[in-house]
């Protein structure tokens, strides 16, 4: 339960308290849903976050769920609630376009696992969302006709960051609670922090990527987008397993969420480096570090951490990223080079330039940081950055029609991300704050593997740092 002052999100408890007390039913929820999906490709400008939805398909979803709830005998925590999945996942009965023009020319007739999974526990699934042509991007910013620029719920004339770009704003502007996406260099993170809303990237390999475009195999992992910490929790645990069609995650332990709820945060060490923490605006500085104060007032320490090589890692992350990505979509870059976003092109040309010597160096500075970081790992439970080094930057006019590319801002972006990316440990970032200009500020967790359980622990003391929270400029209340 989070006590929350001034607007409060509406999360997965409160859609379980409407339908448990019969004041709504799914079925009421789906149709105030399709109406939203309806205004929102009417607005001006166009919110574009969910690209693909189907009247038929969430209705269907909805009734079945309505009879459960009449019949007492629902799935798990998820029956019931709108979710959506980035286009980059296969989901029954839309195209895995995956930001392009060209790619998923036919439905597709098989899940992704995470979309079997959400099924499964009885979720709607209400459509795919935005993404930055195939995940090539930071900001979001996709001109072509099939997808248009997603805006930020919070400043609609601000990018929503990328490459989760739709899943973010769906979530912030209260389309659906919970969005899948998927983290390859800040991809669920970034536009997380963008939009105000919390961003789990899980440990690689601990939620199956099996039906999600293969653009990187080394890089990307998949999490959720919520409202609150909470939400991130439940859908993790409902997510978090192995998967025999997906090979890099078998040999996980157990996902649990042990000590979450613990009252305070006596005896974690969060570890910082300050001079890395530093490097971000200031206005994001000094919302971090009165974060990070909080966390203290609650009985964490803060001990003072070097984390070696930071240039090297950020260089190693994306060789290893675009070179796999440059590897995969060989094919689509001779054939359809001409349909392709012109940043897009940039990126993958500038990807053919890396050798295969630049691919091995990089992967043993892979090496290399997995061995720093245990060794941090053995003296603290945690390290604690900003999310991003600034706030969404400005769509201007030229962006919606030719795009956007600025490198700078990309790098400065990805700073925070890129750890976690390239060693495969996860991360969370939670909204702490805003800017003057009232955008988003949030703070990332990173924890060693497989401890996501500590990430959520955390989390959940620093939602209470912010307050009060802000309303989204474009906000949808499905439950009114």
């Amino acid at each position: 339960d989070s006590a929350s002052k001034g607007f409060s999100f509406k999360g997965i408890k409160d859609y379980l308290d409407c339908y448990r007390s019969g004041k709504l039913t799914p079925s009421q929820v789906a149709k105030n849903v399709i109406a939203m999906l309806e205004d929102c490709d009417k607005s001006t400008p166009p919110l574009r976050a969910i690209v693909q939805w189907d009247q038929e398909q969430i209705m269907l979803m909805a009734e079945a769920s309505t009879a459960r709830y009449r019949n007492k005998c629902t799935l798990s925590y998820l029956d019931g609630i709108p979710v959506c999945l980035k286009e980059e996942f296969k989901v029954v009965p839309y195209h895995q376009r995956v930001g392009t023009v060209f790619l998923g020319t036919e439905p597709e007739t098989e899940d992704a696992t995470v979309a079997k999974k959400l099924r499964e526990a009885g979720a709607i699934i209400i459509g795919v969302s935005n993404m930055h042509e195939l995940g090539t991007g930071t900001t979001g910013c996709n001109p072509n006709r099939y997808h248009k620029i997603p805006r930020n719920p919070y400043k609609p004339n601000h990018f929503t960051g990328g490459s989760s770009s739709g899943s973010a704003a769906a979530v912030a502007a209260g389309l659906c609670p919970v969005a899948i996406g998927t983290d390859g260099g800040g991809s669920v993170r970034i536009p997380a922090s963008f939009c105000g809303v919390v961003g789990l990237k899980g440990t690689f390999g601990r939620i199956s990527c099996h039906g999600s475009f293969p653009l990187s195999y080394s890089t990307v992992s998949v999490g959720p987008i919520c409202t609150s910490v909470a939400d991130a929790a439940i859908v993790y645990s409902i997510l978090a397993e192995p998967d025999p069609l997906y090979p890099y995650g078998l040999k996980q332990p157990k996902a649990t969420l042990s000590d979450m709820c613990a009252p305070d945060l006596k005896g974690l060490k969060l570890g910082v480096d300050w001079t890395f923490f530093k490097a971000c605006d200031a206005e994001v500085l000094s919302i971090c570090e009165k974060a990070v104060e909080y966390l203290q007032s609650l009985g964490a320490t803060v001990v003072e951490v070097s984390l070696p090589e930071m240039e090297e890692v950020q260089v190693a992350h994306v060789i290893c990223i675009l070179s796999e990505m440059r590897d995969m979509l060989q094919p689509d870059f001779n054939k359809h080079f001409q349909e392709m976003n012109l940043e897009t092109r940039a990126t993958l040309a500038l990807a053919s330039q890396f050798t295969a010597l630049d691919y091995i160096t990089a992967n043993r500075q892979r090496t290399r940081s997995m061995r720093f970081l245990r060794e941090i790992f053995s003296t603290v439970n945690c390290i604690v950055t900003p999310a991003v080094a600034s706030t969404a930057p400005r769509i201007h006019e030229s962006d919606l029609l030719t795009g956007s590319s600025d490198t700078s801002f990309t790098v400065q972006s990805m700073r925070f991300m890129q750890l976690a990316n390239l060693t495969g440990i996860p991360g969370l970032v939670v909204p702490v704050g805003y800017s003057t200009a009232g955008l988003p500020v949030s703070l990332q967790v990173m924890a060693k593997w497989w401890d996501e359980a500590v990430l959520l622990r955390i989390g959940l003391k620093l939602e209470q740092f912010r307050h009060p929270t802000k309303k989204p400029a474009i906000y949808y209340d499905m439950l009114a």
